[in-house]
């Protein structure tokens, strides 16, 4: 009879042999952080991170998630065994200053590092000082109070005036592109009655700094006068049964003003009265809406005539009752 005990024996031993290792990729990066080191605000710089199939299967990148202000270019997205690639990183630096740091991830089939995190870091360092960073203007002021704006090289890095363009071309300046300098001082002129259309914008000022292709100053505009509310809103509103609402008129200035006359573009709001204040003026309306077409909504626009020949415009719209519908409101 055959010996069952030593067949059992050899099962046994059977199964505890190890099976062979399956071939399997392995992704595997020279580093993972690339420091660009000093950089200057606004610049583009190109990083480059290296990596290689380690494995000895085909490595097959799935995808990589890059982070804002970078943009990832892949030179290759399948190697095979022992092939290396490169991820390319084009960096814009922000326009502030200090140390960054931002991530990169990149997916493969690499089941034993499914996920690589990849860092780029930098310290913004500015290259260019300008001031002010802000400019506040005021309408009733000499050149609406416009300072000048001062640029230095901080690296001694002679430097060109390219450009100066500004929100609704309300301020402009004389350069000159073919002169350069460490130091420049710009006297802007300010466009009173372009100023008068917007409450704020930005210069902007093209370079040729090596390291500061353009600064930016952000300008506000102190109105010459205020309305609260600045427009008049009716939710499901009953068409054809008047809402009173009331608006104050001051000046920013201070300034004594008077209100001459009133008018409605389409009739559907009229002054009640108007009562004079410290400040200004306290307004009662009445808004009239329309009956109701396909569009569920209205608009107006009232205008204030006011005694030095400017005109304020208050807008009044509203929507019916799918609004409320649509947000759940009771």
């Amino acid at each position: 009879m055959p010996d069952s005990s030593a067949a059992g024996i050899d099962r046994d031993t059977a199964e505890t042999v190890p099976q062979a290792p399956q071939p399997a990729p392995r992704i595997a990066f020279e580093q993972t952080v690339y420091d660009f080191g000093d950089v200057g605000p606004g610049g583009k710089y190109t990083g480059r991170f290296t990596f290689t199939n380690a494995g000895d299967a085909p490595l097959r990148i799935s995808d990589v998630k890059k982070c804002c202000g970078a943009v990832v270019t892949l030179d290759k997205k399948e190697l095979a065994p022992g092939q290396s690639g490169t991820l390319e990183v084009q960096y814009r630096s922000g326009r502030g200053s200090g140390m960054v740091r931002k991530q990169l991830h990149i997916s493969s089939n690499d089941e034993t590092n499914p996920k690589v995190t990849l860092t780029i870091r930098a310290r913004i360092v500015p290259k260019v000082a300008y001031t002010p960073r802000r400019i506040y203007l005021l309408l009733d002021g000499e050149n609406a109070g416009c300072p000048e704006i001062t640029l230095t090289s901080l690296d001694e890095q002679p430097f060109s005036i390219k450009s100066f363009t500004s929100t609704g071309n309300s301020i402009t300046a004389d350069i000159d592109p073919a002169v350069e300098a460490t130091k420049f001082v710009l006297r802007p002129r300010v466009d009173i009655e372009k100023l008068e259309r917007r409450s704020a914008g930005l210069v902007s000022i093209g370079l040729t700094h090596p390291e500061l292709g353009r600064v930016t100053v952000y300008f506000s505009t102190r109105q010459r006068f205020k309305t609260t509310p600045a427009s008049i809103i009716l939710f499901n509103p009953e068409p054809q049964k008047p809402t009173v609402k009331k608006i104050s008129v001051v000046s920013n200035y201070g300034r004594e003003f008077e209100i001459e006359s009133t008018s409605s573009e389409k009739g559907l709001v009229k002054v009640l009265s108007q009562e004079r204040t410290d400040k200004g003026y306290r307004l009662e309306v009445e808004v009239t809406p329309p009956a109701r077409d396909d569009t569920g909504r209205f608009s107006d626009m009232l205008h204030l005539h006011l005694d030095n020949a400017e005109k304020l415009s208050v807008k009044c719209y509203g929507r019916y009752g799918e609004l409320k519908q649509r947000f759940g409101l009771p």
